[in-house]
This record gives C-alpha cells, sequence and structure tokens, in this order.
C-alpha cells in the first residue's frame, strides 16, 4: 500500500536511510547526514560530509540564542523551515536579489555573493552562514575572518560545481571557525537547507 500521510513518508525515509547505511557515525552528526541523504538520496554524504569538532553544537547554541541564517541564494533561504527557525527567534536572510548589491557588484566587477556576505559582516550579531551555490561567497568569507571582521557561529560550506569550488571549500575546511563542509563538487543549495533543517529540528521536534 502507498503512504501518503507526508510524516508518514518522511517516518518511513529515515527508516530506510538508516537501513542502507553503512558507515558508523556519531550520534551528533547522524541526524544532519540522514537529512541530507533523505534530500539528495546520495549516500555519499556520510562520507564527505566533514564536521569540524563541535560544529553540531555551535550551530544549535546559535540557534538557541536566536541568530540570523544567511544563505547565497533565494532557494536555500526557501528551503529552510522559517516557522520552525521563528520559533527559535532565528532571522533567514539573502541579499542576493537586493538591487543595490547587484548595482556595487556590478560596480566593482565582483561576484554578488561577495557583496553579499561583506553586507552580513556588518550586521554585527550572531550569524550562520549557509553557502550552497556561491564559491565566491566562501572566499570573501575567510578574507573577512582574517580580516578580523566577521566571525561566524557556523559555516555550512556546500556548494555544487566545478570551478573554484574545491579552492573555496578548502578555505572554510582550513579555517577555525566552525564548519561543515561537503568535500568534492558535491552539494547545492538543497543540502545547505537539509543541514540547517537539521539542526533547527533537533531543537523544535
Amino acid at each position: 500500500m502507498l503512504i501518503t500521510d507526508p510524516a508518514a513518508i518522511e517516518a518511513r525515509s529515515m527508516e530506510l536511510i538508516e537501513s542502507e547505511l553503512t558507515v558508523e557515525l556519531p550520534p551528533d552528526i547522524k541526524p544532519v547526514v540522514k537529512r541530507v541523504i533523505h534530500c539528495t538520496a546520495d549516500f555519499d554524504y556520510a562520507q564527505s560530509l566533514h564536521f569540524s569538532p563541535n560544529a553540531v553544537q555551535a550551530g544549535k547554541n546559535a540557534l538557541k540564542s536566536g541568530c540570523a541564517i544567511v544563505t547565497d541564494t533565494q532557494m536555500a533561504k526557501a528551503g529552510i523551515n522559517k516557522s520552525a527557525a521563528q520559533r527559535l527567534g532565528c532571522e533567514i536572510l539573502c541579499f542576493m536579489s537586493d538591487p543595490d548589491v547587484a548595482e556595487e557588484a556590478k560596480r566593482r566587477g565582483c561576484t554578488r555573493a561577495a557583496v553579499s556576505m561583506e553586507r552580513a559582516a556588518r550586521l554585527h550579531r550572531p550569524l550562520i552562514f549557509a553557502i550552497g551555490n556561491a564559491p565566491t561567497a566562501l572566499l570573501t568569507l575567510r578574507e573577512l575572518m582574517d580580516a578580523g571582521r566577521l566571525a561566524p557561529e557556523l559555516i555550512i560550506a556546500v556548494p555544487v560545481g566545478f570551478v573554484n569550488i574545491l579552492e573555496a571549500k578548502d578555505a572554510i575546511l582550513a579555517s577555525n571557525v566552525p564548519h561543515i563542509v561537503a568535500r568534492g563538487r558535491k552539494g547545492g543549495s538543497n543540502v545547505a537547507a537539509a543541514i540547517v533543517n537539521a539542526l533547527v529540528y533537533s531543537l523544535t521536534r
């Protein structure tokens, strides 16, 4: 019989993922990995997702403090469960579509993602960055951190693609900021949103 109830579908999906996992994962990391596999049907993430020490706890602490979540795409922003995030007092922000961001990027000859990260750095509040598309967002974050202009609570670095992807992810992997990174070329806005949702659900469900 087909399962039609959304909650039952999700529960059954998680059961199947659990049964098909072939690697042992720490209890704090497993819900995040399972949520990513749930949205991608790709078990490679069980091995390619890298978590810095205490990254999951750092993310949870930030969410409990009512941090802002900054994304590099409207798709990632749309994929984060807003009602659950709002219950924690968290705001979800994306500056990519702002006309003044596009204008500044064109004037300076850089990407909107870079300008968006600079804008986020001026918020002066606890921040989680969920980056699923733009490697220049990660490179700009690293520059801002190195310059002492930004200290994120957590960076989710999972852009997908071919150009500058590995270099951008390596820049975050080499940082001292708590991070969750999808090694290699895989990733995407859906993965970034799934990781945020896994952290949010751990506090709201």
